[in-house]
């Protein structure tokens, strides 16, 4: 993390306060992210520009320790004017790199670890410890068939990563960085103050053990950039709405050979006009007549991109009764397939002809007898 990273007000960005919790954050960054998306804003500039801020922030702030030393950085630096362009030691046009004098700056890449490596392990000084990649989260929209039998999406993901035109060492391309000639690559100096000895971060490389002579053009010598990238994801079968799925080492790259963060999906299912859906199972709902569920019939039943089905509803079957039909649901983890729940309904005709009308009419008469309501009044009466 730079001296210009510090001077950005991440909190402001994502529009929560410094004592905003880890869930705050995490709200406020999906809100912000999906309204300012590129695919939600296609050919903005602007959009795209907010996106990478609000993903730059989100994590940062997302993870404790990154969070920590920001914080830290800040109070400590608030006021820190940055050193003159140019001015030698300063690993970078425009000032020094704060992230350096913590050792958190974030230059990665095997490249650097090949060239220098050895270096610091011969001189007995400390080695870069390697660090894991940020976790990213983002969004996909799926249909309900996909949802139910999986599908391949594509995702763009915008983060940051090392960058690619110095590969992470913050150097101009034909460049490497230089062991500090002041602390010969140990990133601190001693100072005697009489009876004892202090340490303290080398002032010539700001605590980094790295000069770099000619910084990157494309990162200003931080070896990180914000960059866009596709990838194609596997959503597996019986995704539910609003589930979160994770793939794991597709998130931001490790830094000094760490591994990658992972990537989570958070699903949204489109509904289907006609099938619905309980845990594993679907559900339907069949419109059927009076006289089918009086005298009993056999009725076809739609699965979901699949044959119908035939139901057999028995004589005297009440009005909104659920039949289950094994094996038409959701595909479960154990590979089994979930129930089809098809719920009749009863439907009331609203043009009768005088045919019709003399009909009911004899039922009526022939199955005359007592009020059905007359025992959900009595009950009533007594409460």
């Amino acid at each position: 993390m730079s001296a210009k990273d510090y001077q950005k007000d991440y909190y402001k960005t994502l529009g929560v306060p410094k004592t905003a919790t880890a869930a705050e954050i995490k709200k406020a960054y999906r809100e912000l992210a999906r309204k300012f998306h590129p695919d939600a804003n296609k050919g903005s500039a602007d959009a795209e520009e907010r996106f990478k801020e609000i993903t730059e922030s989100y994590n940062v702030l997302s993870d404790e320790k990154q969070r920590k030393e920001y914080d830290e950085a800040r109070s400590m630096f608030g006021g820190f004017r940055r050193p003159t362009p140019g001015q030698p030691g300063t690993g970078g046009v425009g000032g020094f790199d704060l992230g350096d004098l913590f050792g958190t700056s974030g230059e990665s890449g095997e490249r650097l670890g090949d060239v220098l490596g050895g270096i610091f392990r011969g001189r007995g000084g400390p080695t870069t410890r390697a660090r894991r990649g940020a976790d990213v989260e983002t969004e996909t929209t799926l249909g309900f068939g996909d949802a139910i039998d999986g599908a391949t999406v594509s995702l763009r993901l915008t983060g940051e990563g090392p960058c690619p035109d110095c590969q992470g060492t913050g150097a101009k391309a034909g460049t490497v960085p230089k062991v500090c000639p002041d602390c010969q690559g140990t990133g601190q100096q001693s100072r005697n103050l009489g009876g004892f000895g202090l340490s303290e971060p080398c002032k010539t490389c700001r605590g980094r053990g790295l000069v770099v002579d000619d910084p990157c053009p494309s990162c200003s010598g931080s070896g990180r950039a914000m960059s866009s990238r596709t990838i194609q994801a596997r959503i597996p079968a019986g995704v539910a709405d609003g589930q979160r799925i994770r793939i794991p080492g597709k998130g931001i790259p490790g830094e000094h050979g760490g591994k990658p963060g992972d990537l989570f999906v958070r699903v949204h299912v489109t509904p289907h006009t006609v099938f619905g859906r309980s845990g594993d199972n679907l559900t339907v709902t069949v419109p059927v007549t009076i006289t089918e569920l009086a005298l009993g019939a056999e009725i076809k039943v739609p699965t979901h991109r699949g044959a119908a089905v035939t139901l057999r509803i028995p004589p005297g079957t009440p009005n909104g009764q659920v039949f289950r039909v094994p094996g038409r649901g959701v595909r479960r983890k154990d590979g089994n397939l979930g129930a089809l729940l098809a719920t009749v309904a009863v439907t009331v005709p609203q043009d009768l002809n005088s045919k019709a009308k003399s009909a009911l009419e004899d039922l009526r008469i022939a199955t005359a007898g007592a009020d059905p309501r007359e025992e959900l009044l009595r009950r009533a009466r007594q409460e």
